[in-house]
């Protein structure tokens, strides 16, 4: 960290939460934050410089960590729910398919009807692919996904009894065998993702953390060139190219490494509280 030039200018923090803020663990579930980097950033937001978090993890296994934080908005599902005012939001609005009135909540989704569709498609060429459908934090899924998430709600589907409404995204968890053939099945009027290495996600091109971040800044009035956002996998990348400074954790994946303007510490050191310091020091 030493020598590095933090601009001054910056005054929006965005920054992943697995394998970025939060330390490792052996389940999903026991992944933490360190109290030294909840202090440094509230240190940070007290100075003025606003705080957001950007994930892609449902709201129902964020919102313990986005209220231990002075967050000014969040980025949810990787891109498809964006919340720029979470001290007036609860987990059942954000989960609610009415969007709130104030136009605080966007979401960025696309029919069940046609997620369903595609979720079948894929089944009948690859029988036995574990996939699933996430619409207001429940997933529609033709496997136990307990275990992979001990604590998100699911409901076993042959997705012809999935609701109708606005869907978040398909997660796909195939095995070696099947990625080849997946990938050159996916339908075109999708984005594609991969998270950790393992979890495919199709969502509407538009909901990623790249997109998220500009709406949170015409959102919020501030330029893409006064923020600093960082991160640790393939579906940050976005993200970091489109902020001011892009800021990988040295337990990044090589591709984020790569793109990143600079380099921070790993997640399980803090590295993200360590660079925030300097900026406020």
């Amino acid at each position: 960290m030493a020598g590095t030039n933090i601009s001054r200018s910056t005054r929006l923090l965005v920054a992943d939460l697995d394998g970025t803020l939060l330390h490792d663990a052996p389940v999903f579930e026991e992944r933490f934050m360190s109290q030294y980097t909840v202090d440094i950033l509230e240190q940070a937001h007290d100075q003025g410089v606003k705080l957001a978090i950007a994930t892609a993890r449902p709201v129902s296994t964020a919102l313990s960590f986005t209220r231990r934080l002075p967050v000014d908005a969040c980025i949810y599902l990787n891109g498809a729910l964006i919340d720029t005012d979470p001290k007036h939001s609860d987990e059942a609005m954000l989960n609610n398919p009415v969007v709130p009135a104030d136009g605080h909540v966007a979401r960025v989704g696309f029919s069940s009807r046609r997620a369903c569709d595609v979720c079948r498609s894929l089944l009948d060429a690859i029988p036995g692919l574990h996939l699933g459908i996430v619409m207001n934090d429940v997933r529609y899924t033709n496997f136990d996904t307990s275990v992979m998430w001990k604590t998100q709600k699911f409901v076993i589907s042959d997705f012809y009894d999935v609701p109708q409404g606005e869907a978040e995204k398909i997660f796909i968890i195939p095995d070696r065998s099947q990625s080849v053939q997946l990938a050159s099945l996916l339908p075109p009027d999708f984005g594609v993702s991969i998270c950790e290495g393992t979890m495919w996600m199709l969502m509407n091109p538009l909901a990623n953390k790249g997109d998220g971040l500009r709406e949170l800044c015409r959102r919020m009035g501030i330029g893409l060139d006064q923020t600093a956002a960082f991160g640790d996998d393939l579906i940050d990348i976005a993200m970091l190219e489109a902020s001011g400074r892009g800021v990988a954790v040295a337990n990044a994946r090589p591709d984020v490494l790569r793109v990143a303007d600079e380099v921070c510490p790993a997640n399980n050191e803090d590295g993200v509280a360590q660079w925030v310091e300097q900026l406020i020091a």
